[in-house]
């Protein structure tokens, strides 16, 4: 789908690593006059660690879940079926946004988003992503690399939650996850999934300009 100078590409339910090389190959690849693209995946069950983990952040390994190093910023976080990743291949130096700008749209796409569903969000974190009541609903890992952008962010909606008990997410021993279906209980991800191009593409564009 192309849309607004963005290309979006649903990948459904994808193994991480295959995403990850062809992140990586992406931005290899790309150009000055390569298009933005914006993936839309849900990962089999997967840990993986960014370039600031620590080996004390994974509490139990009784069980099948590998884990993999990473070349994004932040820590160890769990991706599976039911939490919809937003993976942002952007060139930032073309659209002028930096880092900062970047993360802030990014949790400001997920804000709407609960925002639209009447669930308010906390006000102010000292971490990044998006807490309710403390808890944690959406992660953020970046990387940059020549100006642009690859990994994202990824959403909580309808998962199974254990295993974030197998770490401390985000390095974090008491941090609890939360999710959508707790506050919605029939919600759909293919709602989602428009919401988060709608609200992403709206955000980035009026930082462009």
């Amino acid at each position: 789908m192309y849309k607004k100078n963005f290309i979006i590409r649903d990948l459904g339910i994808e193994p991480w690593y295959i995403t990850y090389k062809k992140m990586k190959n992406f931005n290899l690849k790309r150009s000055n006059s390569t298009l933005d693209e914006i993936w839309l995946v849900e990962h089999i069950p997967v840990f993986t660690q960014g370039k600031t983990y620590n080996i004390s952040n994974i509490l139990y390994y009784n069980h099948n879940i590998p884990i993999f190093n990473t070349d994004r910023g932040g820590k160890i976080t769990y991706h599976a079926p039911g939490q919809q990743i937003m993976y942002i291949l952007i060139d930032l130096r073309r659209r002028k946004i930096n880092i900062k700008n970047l993360i802030f749209i990014l949790e400001k796409t997920i804000k709407n988003i609960l925002l639209y569903f009447g669930i308010m969000t906390d006000d102010y974190h000292h971490n990044p992503g998006v807490y309710i009541n403390n808890k944690k609903i959406a992660s953020i890992g970046i990387k940059i690399s020549k100006g642009c952008s690859t990994h994202g962010i990824a959403f909580n909606i309808n998962m199974n939650l254990l295993p974030f008990k197998y770490i401390k997410p985000c390095g974090f021993k008491k941090l609890k996850m939360t999710q959508l279906k707790n506050f919605i209980s029939n919600i759909k991800i293919f709602r989602i999934k428009k919401l988060l191009i709608k609200e992403f593409i709206l955000l980035i564009d009026n930082y462009s300009n």
